[in-house]
């Protein structure tokens, strides 16, 4: 098998367009893809300068996903003063799991020059996972509790770290399990949200999946996924070929029963028809875009004000994680 572009012999056989690639051609579809995502989605603003350059946070957990987004993202803007690029790793507390993938966090930093910040469950809420998950007052999946809190310290450091955008590495199988689940479950106003917080451009272009941008929000430091027009194993493959040090491995807690459902699904649906999760994606987007239009921004009827605990914008009196917290303590 020869790749398309060189006739060397082909890695990948991308079966949604039909392309042989080999390793080198490869590596170059994937950063030409996040790049273009990040035109299409109006990351660098016009306002920032050398003078006063813009804080991209990076979530950099050391799995493939943000350890590719870290590397293309150094490439991209290394040269370039008017971006600035911090890595943030969170600890939180699973034996055996989370050590192995911050020593691949601090080597990747280190070699690229990039400001790395750690922090952790047990020094913010004096909780670690591995408790969470014995004690477990929810009666939820793990998951659940350590996207609460994983979201709420990602939130709160990009806001210490004065970030203006938080960057997340969601790639495409991910995004598209998340659209058809929003999708499944009815929730227009969750579809609405995730437009307005991670999918909707910033400026629009020619370019952009749609013509509308997200709404500027006061509450929460805006989030972008540059990753999420990249099949999961092609970031696997991009890890693997220019030999980043990503752990590789699954959360021993790991456990969301209906994602894994729809993960299977999806695989199905995309061997048998390839495309299946870009085709769903291009029309989650315009679809997230008119939700945003009638249920986001201006015209939606969340008033956000401040946890009567921590501060943290919510629009209940409590927010999600100190409601866990109170739990967690009660057992």
């Amino acid at each position: 098998m020869e790749c398309d572009k060189c006739g060397e012999n082909a890695v990948l056989h991308a079966a949604y367009s039909g392309l042989h690639l080999c390793e080198s051609h490869l590596c170059r579809a994937v950063t030409k893809r996040v790049r273009r995502r990040i035109r299409e989605d109006g990351l660098v603003s016009d306002d920032a300068t050398v003078e006063d350059p813009e804080t991209w946070v990076i979530g950099l957990s050391g799995g493939k996903d943000s350890v590719v987004l870290t590397q293309i993202l150094h490439d991209t803007f290394a040269e370039d003063p008017r971006i600035e690029l911090v890595a943030l790793s969170i600890h939180e507390g699973i034996e055996g799991y989370r050590d192995a993938s911050l020593e691949a966090c601090e080597e990747l930093t280190d070699d690229l020059g990039i400001e790395h910040v750690t922090v952790s469950y047990a020094e913010e809420f004096g909780v670690q996972m591995d408790d969470v998950v014995e004690d477990d007052p929810e009666g939820m999946a793990a998951c659940a509790y350590c996207g609460v809190f994983r979201r709420d310290l990602l939130s709160k450091y990009a806001e210490e770290l004065d970030a203006d955008k938080l960057l997340t590495g969601h790639n495409l199988d991910d995004e598209a399990e998340t659209a058809l689940m929003n999708f499944l479950e009815g929730d227009i106003s969750q579809i609405a949200k995730h437009f307005e917080a991670s999918l909707g451009p910033f400026d629009s272009s020619a370019d952009a999946p749609t013509e509308q941008t997200r709404e500027a929000q006061d509450h929460h430091i805006p989030r972008a996924k540059p990753l999420r027009d990249i099949p999961e194993k092609e970031v696997a493959l991009y890890a693997r070929f220019k030999d980043l040090p990503a752990h590789i491995t699954e959360c021993p807690h790991a456990e969301e029963a209906y994602r894994g459902e729809i993960q299977d699904l999806m695989l199905g649906l995309e061997e048998n028809h390839p495309g299946t999760r870009h085709s769903i994606m291009a029309g989650y987007e315009k679809l997230a875009a008119l939700a945003a239009d009638t249920y986001g921004g201006e015209d939606s009827d969340t008033d956000y004000g401040e946890c009567n605990n921590c501060g943290a914008p919510t629009a209940r009196d409590l927010c999600r994680k100190c409601n866990l917290l109170d739990a967690l303590e009660a057992v």
